[in-house]
């Protein structure tokens, strides 16, 4: 069984797959509490589901995206054995992960959207570094970022890791905090292909609302 927060169908709004329509498979629990964090509902709220009773509830929508997120997904085991069973469901599926944990039990084809917490978060030691060596050109890095100083930080990182080239990179600033021209700016500026990523479903709603 999982402990799950949510399950809703809407537009992807972050990720190289965003403005796709997507079911959402939102998990409970997270060992992180980030500074921005714009889900806290998800750190206790939910319930217990069997795993059939999660993927029945799934293919009750006309999608075959499906994104395993939280909270903190990695925490639960059984993260695992749904996502396997998502996908010999057909389904093409992603799980959003806070880079804390080892992703390598996700193995292809799961694509992997990992997130390196920036210092702006207050959580900015938490990265697992041995998740890099197992990066693939189908997962995503995620910098979310606060000011310039978690730019630059970021941009150190993708640098000293040599991370160029391994998967897409995606910079993408705290909601309402960091102006999305300033980062473009930034982004053109450091030579990197990095991707500005925005957070289209806060765009699209109103900012807040659950479910979307």
């Amino acid at each position: 069984m999982l402990k799950v927060n949510e399950i809703f169908f809407s537009i992807q709004g972050e990720s190289t797959f965003a403005g796709l329509p997507f079911v959402f498979v939102r998990l409970s629990r997270c060992n992180l509490r980030c500074q921005y964090c714009d889900t806290p509902y998800a750190y206790d709220e939910g319930r217990e589901m069997f795993l059939s009773e999660i993927i029945e509830r799934v293919e009750q929508f006309p999608c075959d995206f499906v994104e395993i997120t939280g909270g903190e997904p990695l925490l639960q085991a059984e993260v695992f054995e749904l996502a396997a069973r998502l996908v010999s469901a057909g389904k093409i599926v992603l799980v959003e992960t806070n880079g804390t944990l080892d992703i390598t039990p996700l193995r292809p084809p799961i694509i992997r959207i990992v997130d390196v917490k920036c210092p702006g978060s207050g959580e900015g030691e938490s990265f697992l570094l041995t998740n890099l060596r197992d990066l693939r050109p189908s997962d995503n890095v995620k910098f979310v970022l606060s000011d310039k100083a978690d730019f630059d930080w970021a941009v150190n990182f993708v640098k000293k890791n040599d991370l160029t080239g391994k998967c897409p990179l995606l910079f993408s600033p705290v909601f309402g905090k960091l102006n999305y021209s300033q980062l473009a700016e930034w982004i053109k500026s450091s030579g990197l292909p990095i991707q500005l990523q925005i957070q289209l479903h806060k765009i699209i709603w109103d900012e807040g609302k659950r479910g979307v």
